[in-house]
């Protein structure tokens, strides 16, 4: 019986590693925290749309209404509807010269109708370019 021998001796790159001795796990250190550009632009964003939003709800609200002790005369001529008549009708002879869709629409507005039926007896309300 024939026996082998191995040599157990490491060479090259193998030994190399094996001979350093093990580092101890180093300590993770807390760096201070770092803001890109882009970091500073989106937390700038984020700083300044309240601020926007804010000054813009201030402007368009802002001014509401002002109460004082003076009040407003504002004269209307009014008419009274008879039977038969429609908005039509009655646009016709307070404005001949104007649109009468364009009469019919202020007479509308500014007697808060909700339709165009008009009832005999009811008081309308002309708007003042129109008024005689």
């Amino acid at each position: 019986m024939s026996t082998a021998v191995l040599n157990a001796t490491m060479t090259g790159p193998a030994r190399a590693r094996a001979a350093r001795p093990a580092r101890p796990a180093a300590p993770v250190r807390q760096g201070r925290l770092r803001i890109t550009a882009r970091g500073y632009a989106v937390l700038t964003f984020l700083v300044a749309l309240p601020l926007v939003v804010a000054a813009f709800v201030f402007a368009t609200n802002g001014g509401g209404a002002v109460a004082t002790d003076q009040s407003s005369h504002a004269s209307f001529s009014y008419l009274t509807v008879q039977p038969g008549d429609t908005l039509w009708q009655l646009a016709g002879k307070i404005a001949p010269s104007a649109d009468p869709r364009d009469v019919i629409s202020d007479i509308e507005h500014l007697n808060q109708l909700s339709t165009s039926d008009v009832q005999p007896g009811q008081r309308l309300a002309i708007p003042a370019q129109y008024g005689h």
